[in-house]
């Protein structure tokens, strides 16, 4: 099949890749436009690890008010050089983490920041409702690891359906900006209020 201009404007417009990687994936895709999108995904994904050990101690801390001031998020992002913290792509991914965070008030950035003590406090609620439910005791551990997939993809950012696609997740759109920039980036921390909340 031909690849076309349009064909590699309109990849390069979904993904943000550059022009050479639009049309390779789309060789690799034979035309087919979701599968080049995946293709670039995957190639992006390949590209992250690689970078994820880079130093980022560049970047910006972004704050956003919401709701006439009813809701603040700031959140520190981080990359390699002060380029691409300068850089629109960076500027507009640091403002999409954070109204992603205001929408969807996220307890942490990734799983691991989770304490343990509260996943097994939530392990105990799960067990404890599922057995009010009437669920038979051998299973029990099974109901009870679902539901903390669940809470983890509740509380946890990268976890989290990205709220202007939900067909990819935080952690996705972090990986193809990680690609589309060359750099690696970092959710180093964030805070979220809310007013009238008590912390």
């Amino acid at each position: 099949m031909e690849i076309t201009a349009e064909m590699i404007k309109q990849l390069r417009e979904a993904t943000k890749a550059g022009v050479l990687d639009c049309r390779k994936a789309l060789e690799a895709a034979n035309g087919d436009f979701d599968k080049a999108v995946d293709y670039l995904r995957e190639k992006g994904m390949a590209t992250a690890a690689k970078r994820a050990d880079r130093q980022a101690s560049n970047g910006t801390i972004e704050l956003y008010s919401h709701g006439g001031g009813r809701v603040g998020v700031m959140v520190e992002v981080n990359c390699e050089t002060d380029f691409v913290a300068r850089s629109e792509q960076f500027r507009t991914f640091a403002h999409e983490i954070a109204l992603q965070i205001a929408a969807n008030s996220p307890r942490y950035i990734k799983v691991e920041d989770i304490p343990a003590e509260v996943l097994e406090h939530e392990r105990q609620i799960a067990i404890a409702r599922a057995r009010e439910e009437g669920k038979p005791e051998a299973i029990l551990p099974k109901i009870a690891e679902g539901r903390l997939e669940k809470f983890k993809d509740e509380v946890v950012l990268l976890r989290q359906p990205y709220i202007r696609d939900a067909e990819k997740t935080v952690e996705q759109l972090l990986l193809e900006t990680i690609a589309a920039t060359g750099e690696n980036i970092v959710i180093r921390r964030f805070a979220r209020w809310e007013l009238g909340e008590v912390s």
